[in-house]
């Protein structure tokens, strides 16, 4: 019998999608032998329905060239076929549709994201599906998770480091650090509204499609 297919799973605006991005998605798929790590653009965030973001054409586009440098990587387009605000409870039951039940399902997600996880629809329901792969991000203390543990009913996992928590569930929590690289999307839109250059932030792909689209030029974006 075969093992089950492990699946990584990293949701975002991607607007554009950087190094940051891709090189902890490299990273965690390598560290955790993962068959292949899904980087899925939002078509319609729901906590940045106030600011504008790309289309979602160009932000897919840019994240299936940027995925296309690394064998590990692929982009999905499937909140782009959904109506209505992208929510990542719906596309984590659409993976466990499409990849059945013994498919095992990791979320990746910054430190940042995981604190306002209570602002999600059915965020409670999200630890049924997959297991959660929680990355520092710089500003964000590892203390600060704990009381959004509490809330959770997240503990420690028995015979497992301090870096591994369980939820009632029993999907696994993982605390995993990547190569730290203090890149945002907002700095990189800054930088071409300003004409300066990106090249070492963005893969080569990337800076080549946002100059010659030229995106990230007219208006402010979300962060």
């Amino acid at each position: 019998m075969e093992p089950p297919v492990r699946l990584g799973i990293l949701g975002g605006t991607f607007d554009p999608i950087h190094l940051g991005h891709l090189r902890s998605a490299e990273e965690i798929g390598e560290k955790l032998t993962l068959t292949q790590v899904y980087l899925i653009p939002s078509a319609s965030p729901p906590h940045k329905t106030d600011t504008p973001v790309s289309r979602f054409e160009q932000r897919l586009a840019l994240t299936r060239a940027a995925a296309g440098q690394s064998p590990l990587l692929e982009a999905l387009d499937w909140e782009g076929k959904r109506p209505g605000l992208s929510y990542s409870i719906e596309t984590l039951k659409e993976f466990r549709a499409m990849f059945g039940p013994d498919a095992e399902l990791f979320f990746i997600l910054g430190t940042d994201a995981f604190l306002e996880i209570d602002t999600w629809k059915a965020y409670r329901d999200l630890f049924a599906y997959a297991h959660f792969v929680i990355i520092p991000r710089p500003g964000f203390e590892r203390q600060g998770l704990t009381p959004v543990f509490e809330d959770l009913g997240i503990g420690p996992a028995q015979g497992k480091d301090e870096a591994v928590y369980a939820a009632p569930s029993g999907k696994k929590i993982m605390l995993m650090s990547t190569t730290l690289m203090d890149i945002s999307a907002t700095g990189i839109r800054d930088r071409v509204r300003a004409s300066r250059s990106i090249r070492f932030l963005v893969p080569e792909v990337v800076r080549i499609y946002i100059e010659k689209e030229g995106l990230y030029q007219d208006y402010e974006y979300a962060g």
